[in-house]
């Protein structure tokens, strides 16, 4: 393990395969750079060096294979590693801040610092936006960078400066939708950590209707579509954006799914239209952020040609709602566990 106080001229001593590239991965400590991390240790012989805040947070097997560095570090210090960017092949770019002060530097300022101390020779980037900076059609969504969250207009500001970049032709922009992951050894996602709590309410929400769609990716299969992207270059004919999800689900197909799950009867529907949840809002006093208001009218958060691993030709892990409960953990039929 190496740290930002420590030279990196030791660190460029190339790996003895001479098919195998120089590999940066930022964010490796998060659940996506969990995943990633342990596909590009199990699956390849690339060089990797792994970006982490804490390296006890890393719990993937660095030991795995030779080739494997673990650089102790942050994204405020990037510069540090100056000598090292200057000989990576690929860098894939995981790291983000979800919100706080520190939001806008390290998503916006820090990332475009990155990509400007990469060699003109670097083969590739890959880069992790969000599906939430975009319309159906895959062109920006002006409230995302208006309204949105701090990491939501950080990631739109970004995405904004990214075309200005030399390197920008070599770089392939990945959004995720909504992402489903972890376990004892990774990170759980924002969404499933979620999961148990909203498992409770099945009985409830199993009698509402409402119109709404989505898509979601676990992070297994955000990591084979990197594993594939990183072999495979864009060239300039290729898209550079991709929107990582599987196929879309309507909201009531999502209901009906997990209530099939557990088990569960569905006697009668009562649809949930906007005014009726605008009432229940003005009735419980509800606070709303501008974004959340824009969220639950906007409603549809799918887009055309989402990729997962089955686009390039790879097996799927996450497919299905009911994948998603049982890789989390969650007890099938009408086993939902309760709080006493």
């Amino acid at each position: 393990m190496y740290n930002l106080a420590q030279s990196n001229s030791s660190l460029l001593t190339p790996h003895s395969s001479p098919l195998a590239k120089r590999i940066l991965v930022t964010g490796a400590s998060g659940c996506i750079g969990h995943y990633i991390g342990e596909a590009l240790i199990q699956e390849t012989c690339h060089e990797l060096y792994l970006l982490v805040r804490n390296p006890q947070k890393l719990q993937v097997d660095t030991n795995y294979r030779p080739g494997v560095h673990v650089l102790q570090g942050d994204m405020q210090n990037i510069r540090a590693y100056t000598d090292l960017l200057q000989t990576i092949d690929t860098a894939i770019l995981a790291a983000t801040a979800w919100g706080g002060t520190d939001t806008y530097d390290i998503n916006v300022t820090k990332t475009q610092e990155l990509l400007s101390l990469l060699s003109p020779k670097c083969q590739q980037v890959i880069y992790f936006s969000t599906a939430s900076i975009l319309d159906r059609n895959g062109n920006l969504l002006p409230q995302a960078g208006e309204i949105g969250t701090d990491y939501i207009r950080s990631k739109y500001d970004c995405h904004q400066q990214l075309s200005q970049k030399e390197i920008a032709s070599k770089t392939t922009i990945l959004f995720p939708t909504l992402v489903i992951g972890g376990d004892a050894n990774k990170p759980y996602s924002h969404l499933t950590s979620g999961l148990p709590e909203v498992t409770k309410w099945v009985d409830l929400i199993r009698f509402f209707q409402a119109d709404g769609s989505f898509h979601f990716i676990h992070g297994r299969d955000i990591a084979q579509v990197v594993r594939y992207l990183v072999d495979r270059p864009p060239t300039a004919k290729e898209s550079q954006s991709l929107v990582l999800g599987q196929a879309p689900l309507t909201v009531n197909q999502a209901v009906e799914e997990v209530c099939q799950y557990f088990d569960k009867k569905i006697y009668f529907r009562i649809p949930l239209t906007l005014s009726l949840a605008n009432a229940i809002i003005a009735l419980f006093r509800i606070q709303m952020a501008a974004w959340d208001r824009f969220c639950l009218d906007y409603r549809h958060f799918t887009y055309r040609n989402a990729v997962n691993p089955a686009t390039f030709g790879l097996p799927n892990y996450c497919a299905t709602l009911s994948d998603v409960l049982k890789i989390s953990g969650i007890p099938p039929r009408n086993k939902v566990i309760k709080e006493h």
